[in-house]
């Protein structure tokens, strides 16, 4: 009966160590989610860092560091993407950190998503290093824009996952010249209100 009793508490202490382990795998492996609440309405972005690590974690670092809070998407292309998280609400572009490090082919090897509707990717310059806080959303296929072994492409390191009418919306309103901007300024400014880390 000692015995039984023993082998019972085992087996419970077994389970146990392995649900523990479990859920402990989940969570490490939950990918990290940030919402924006914007004067458009409130969308949830999901990200990569098994895709994309460097990337992704200099995306959560400008978002602890609340410096998307306060800039505009200040440039809206209806059938292109929607950009934003340089500028404040008067054009005055934010300062940044170093760029980070091109992960844009390395995430198309590991299976991470390509230029497709609602995901997220680096802006950049001409110079494909040149990636820092600047972020769009595609809104259709820009299959132009994915790595390649001819090029650098776009380093895509997330996906909306909620709200995506919110994107359809902002991508859709009228736009003009803003700023130092000649085309593609949403005249009634989209401001993010926040940025906050979610999951």
């Amino acid at each position: 009966m000692k015995f039984m009793k023993k082998g019972t508490l085992a087996l419970m202490a077994i389970a146990s160590a392995a649900m523990f382990s479990v859920s402990t795998f989940a969570l490490a492996e939950a990918a990290p989610q940030v919402k924006f609440a914007t004067t458009a309405g409130e969308f949830v972005v999901e990200l990569y860092p098994d895709k994309a690590p460097k990337t992704v974690e200099n995306f959560l670092q400008y978002v602890r560091d609340k410096h998307y809070d306060g800039t505009i998407f200040h440039r809206v292309i209806p059938n292109f993407m929607i950009q934003g998280g340089g500028f404040d609400a008067t054009y005055a572009q934010k300062p940044t950190r170093p760029p980070v490090a091109h992960e844009g082919r390395q995430a198309l090897e590991k299976g991470g998503p390509r230029n497709v509707p609602g995901t997220l990717a680096m802006a950049r310059t001409n110079d494909p290093q040149s990636a820092t806080a600047q972020f769009f959303i595609n809104v259709k296929d820009n299959a132009f824009l994915d790595p390649s072994a001819q090029s650098y492409g776009y380093t895509v390191f997330g996906r909306v996952v909620s709200g995506m009418a919110v994107v359809d919306n902002i991508k859709s309103v009228p736009t003009g010249a803003g700023g130092p901007f000649p085309t593609d300024v949403p005249k009634t400014p989209i401001l993010i209100n926040s940025a906050t880390l979610v999951k």
